[in-house]
């Protein structure tokens, strides 16, 4: 079965290269269109900010699942580490609540980030 554990992780990581070669390269697609008449650019304004408005979804999406697993995987790892030592539930559970706190911060970036992304459309306010 190990065998089938580490498969898994190469798929995975595969997955994940990709995914990140494909947000590298999307810079580069915008960059080489064509340059549109003001007029054109104009009447495509509806459109960008249905743009914004789905990345700025898809970055607090992506932000929420990571920052989640990431917090059920150091809750997983304190309530181990408490099972097998009980007298250090103490120590544990002071790291371990740093940690959630420095977990849900990068959860609160994304969220900044994304209303950054839709104010400067003019979305809010």
């Amino acid at each position: 079965m190990k065998g089938g554990k580490n498969d898994m992780k190469r798929i995975l990581s595969l997955a994940l290269l990709a995914f990140a070669v494909l947000c590298l390269l999307a810079p580069v697609a915008v960059f080489a269109e064509e340059a549109a008449p003001a007029a054109a650019k104009a009447a495509d304004s509806g459109s960008g900010k249905a743009m914004a408005a789905l990345a700025a979804g898809i970055a607090i999406g992506i932000a929420a699942l990571g920052t989640g697993i990431g917090q059920g995987m150091g809750l997983k790892g304190a309530t181990e580490g408490i099972a097998r030592n009980p007298g250090a539930s103490g120590k544990i559970t002071t790291t371990l609540i740093i940690g959630l706190a420095m977990i849900e911060s990068l959860a609160i970036y994304a969220l900044l980030v994304s209303l950054g992304i839709l104010i400067n459309q003019k979305m809010f306010f």
